[in-house]
């Protein structure tokens, strides 16, 4: 064989050899479906819940499990209820985590969100100064607020719009007392703030249970009144609507929202839910109930 007969055979090779690793790999077929049953879609979506699945610890248990299901990433943003809605409509989030079920409904009727589902339960309580025996212990909150206003025994309100402090305000005006005075402490904060103040000053204060139990073993408060019916604690999931957002409209990541939505009402999340806390306090700190 000639030399340039070599020549021209040893190019060709090394041609070969060059597409064939410039050239995509195709991943291997293992025969395995994605996780769960779905393709990881990814991105981002902004949830804006309420300081009480943040500050339970909820979210940071069930939002790693979100995204390695998902591909996901959650940005969480907790306010009030009042103000979490407020950025559903000024669309400043994508879902929306929330409980106080009048005002959500109220936001569904303007068209605000898609749609809305109840995710879960659990409950408020009245905690006051461990050992306090000014008010009667027991399961009927408007004797004890009643009590609490005749007295005038230290209050904590939140006093930031949220879902607690709605629930609070509806069962002062159910007795028919405006709260009012040196007594009665606006804080304008969220649930673990206010446990934290109600500590510091003695007080008395509502609050969910579950965050009360997160916080419990550094405080000096105990459980007062629970049980009652008016103390339910309702929690719902709603996705924002882009529709009505005019130029907002494309800052709302409508999909990873329906995604979010689809999987803490789904078997998995429920799941999840009812786990938590179960392990750490011998009891869930929220009770699943999705339709």
């Amino acid at each position: 064989m000639s030399k340039k007969k070599v020549l021209l055979l040893a190019l060709a090779v090394i041609l070969i050899f060059s597409v064939a690793a410039c050239s995509p790999k195709e991943e291997p077929d293992t025969g395995q479906e994605p996780e769960n049953g779905q393709e990881k879609i990814g991105g981002e979506i902004i949830l804006s819940t309420t300081t009480s699945t943040q500050d339970s610890g909820l979210l940071d248990f069930l939002l790693p499990e979100f995204k390695n299901d998902t591909g996901i990433e959650v940005k969480v943003i907790a306010v009030g209820t009042g103000q979490a809605l407020q950025m559903g409509r000024d669309g400043e989030a994508d879902v929306l985590l929330v409980h106080a079920k009048a005002s959500e409904l109220e936001f569904l009727e303007e068209g605000a969100g898609t749609e809305r589902h109840d995710v879960m339960y659990n409950d408020f309580i009245l905690v006051g100064p461990t050992g306090d025996t000014m008010v009667e212990k027991g399961d009927n909150i408007e004797k004890a607020l009643s009590t609490i206003k005749e007295k005038e025994l230290v209050f904590v309100s939140r006093g930031d719009d949220s879902g607690t402090h709605k629930k609070e305000l509806a069962i002062w005006k159910a007795v028919n007392i405006e709260p009012a005075g040196e007594w009665y402490l606006d804080a304008g904060a969220g649930m673990g703030a206010v446990l934290t103040m109600a500590n510091e000053k003695e007080a008395y204060t509502i609050t969910d249970r579950a965050t009360y139990l997160s916080m419990k073993n550094d405080l000096d408060l105990e459980i007062v009144i629970e049980g009652d019916e008016n103390l339910l604690n309702q929690y719902g999931v709603i996705p924002v609507n882009p529709e009505v957002l005019g130029d907002k409209a494309d800052q709302i990541n409508h999909e990873g929202a329906l995604e979010f939505m689809n999987w803490l009402i789904s078997e998995r999340g429920q799941e999840l839910i009812s786990k938590f806390g179960v392990e750490e306090y011998g009891q869930a700190l929220f009770v699943p109930n999705a339709n």
